[in-house]
């Protein structure tokens, strides 16, 4: 959005705002660089709002008289009905949203129409608005991702104790159960509301009233169109006010993190409905097939949500690299801010619902699962701490556990494979109890033994699960 001192305009200036200074109408090469309508119009919401307040602190100062506002807040709200309904009548030669509702009014109202402007640059109400946005847009994806996260726990609710294996380095390494597996992603997704909320919290200042970026010398009071808003308090350097983007590339990171912890569990899932895994697939609405063999069931949904967090990375890296080297206060460059953070809505208002309606669909594989949960030698490290149990230097348990692996592993088979006279001939600390020893291999009991408050065993992941639910529910 440009910037534009405020200033009259007159016929050469063909009625924009940045006024008659200009003896010329811009080049259509130099128009259409700079002609911001296509995309900023998704700001019409906070800017309308943003000119009530503002109406209303014109009327206070005496600059518009009781019926002047009346007629002015008439039209403003005639203005939102037009744009909430999709037919606000867009001119070829609107070069921004602010220019088009000023046209509008002065339409509508004839000289009135453009007393709005007074006390206000396009600086500070760009900046207004968009820090309007955000604080409402942080708290629309929190909802969504509120979504993603009770349909991960009522997965995790429906198999609490199934069994599942734990990996590290995509290879198995211990027994899990899908509840707990399903609950890490909930705690992490956790974390991204976290960073929303954050945002919310700084974002929740107002900047009108900071004019171009010097402030006015009308007796504005910032802190009553900050009020009329609903913003908390309001900016304490004009300077700041109109310059500063930090906010919308702090919105943009906590975007751009939560899209790689969609992407990561989108990997997850496509990982677990292989045929190589075969732990189970998503429903039929959440695939697809191939054009041109038959019997392919691809996770595309999934796999669809992982390419998309290229976008929300992407986003990001446009505003920083955008503001990195700009001066204050505003400059042109800024007109460019926006169309990364409509960009990250856009693209997790997709994800977030398509991911949680993936998730909600699954149908997982219990056998397939177990196999998988006792298999590759997960219970090694049991074997491990036993020995720690009894005594032995965990640095030689380890070597100990990991010799008998590889008796195993020569004889084809896995740690079940091994007899007491196996285990007895490995370590004397395994020579007495040796049937002791033997019942540790055994999957479900070695997932009942991690009954840490973060452990693995069902009564803990059932407690884990409830606390899971309360802190979803918590979010506003």
């Amino acid at each position: 959005m440009a910037e534009h001192d405020q200033g009259a305009a007159d016929a050469t200036g063909e009625g924009r705002l940045w006024g008659a200074r200009i003896s010329a109408g811009p080049a259509p090469e130099a128009w259409a660089l700079g002609v911001s309508t296509h995309f900023d119009t998704l700001l019409w919401e906070e800017d309308l709002d943003g000119s009530l307040a503002h109406a209303a602190e014109l009327q206070r100062i005496g600059i518009l008289d009781a019926d002047e506002h009346a007629a002015m807040a008439d039209a403003l709200q005639r203005c939102k009905d037009l744009f909430a309904d999709g037919a606000f009548p867009l001119n070829d030669d609107d070069e921004d949203v602010h220019g088009a509702v000023e046209r509008w009014l002065v339409e509508q109202l004839g000289p009135l129409g453009g007393k709005l402007r007074a006390g206000r640059s396009r600086n500070d109400q760009i900046a207004g608005d968009l820090r309007l946005f955000l604080k409402r847009r942080s708290g629309e994806l929190v909802q969504l991702v509120k979504g993603l996260q009770t349909a991960l726990c009522d997965v995790a609710e429906e198999h609490l104790d199934w069994l599942a294996p734990g990996m590290t380095h995509l290879q198995r390494g211990q027994p899990v159960t899908v509840g707990h597996s399903m609950l890490a992603w909930v705690w992490m997704l956790q974390r991204d509301v976290g960073r929303l909320r954050d945002l919310h919290a700084r974002v929740d200042e107002s900047v009108l009233g900071a004019g171009a970026m010097a402030g006015s010398t009308l007796p504005i009071q910032p802190e009553r169109t900050a009020a009329d808003l609903g913003f908390a308090r309001v900016a304490a350097n004009s300077m700041d006010a109109v310059a500063s983007r930090d906010l919308a590339a702090e919105f943009l990171a906590a975007c751009a993190i939560l899209g790689v912890t969609c992407s990561r569990l989108g990997e997850e899932l496509v990982l677990w409905a292989s045929a190589e895994f075969g732990f189970g697939r998503p429903g039929d609405a959440w695939t697809t097939g191939s054009s041109i063999m038959p019997q392919k069931r691809n996770p595309d949904t999934a796999e669809l949500v992982r390419g998309k967090s290229a976008r929300l990375v992407g986003d990001l890296v446009t505003l920083l690299t955008l503001t990195k080297g700009l001066p204050l206060t505003y400059n042109r460059d800024l007109q460019e801010d926006k169309e990364p953070v409509f960009d990250a809505v856009q693209t997790l208002r997709l994800v977030l619902p398509a991911l949680a309606g993936t998730v909600a669909s699954l149908e997982l594989d219990r056998e397939r699962l177990e196999a998988a949960a006792a298999g590759g030698f997960s219970l090694a490290t049991d074997l491990a701490e036993e020995l720690a149990r009894r005594g032995v230097p965990f640095r030689e348990a380890h070597e100990v556990a990991g010799r008998l692996v590889r008796v195993a592993e020569e004889r084809g088979g896995d740690l079940d494979v091994l007899s007491a006279a196996d285990l007895a001939a490995a370590h004397p600390a395994l020579a007495e109890d040796t049937e002791g020893v033997v019942e540790l291999l055994d999957v479900h009991r070695a997932v009942e033994r991690r009954s840490s408050s973060l452990g693995t065993a069902p009564a803990s992941v059932s407690a884990q699960l409830a606390a899971a639910r309360a802190a979803v529910a918590d979010q506003a």
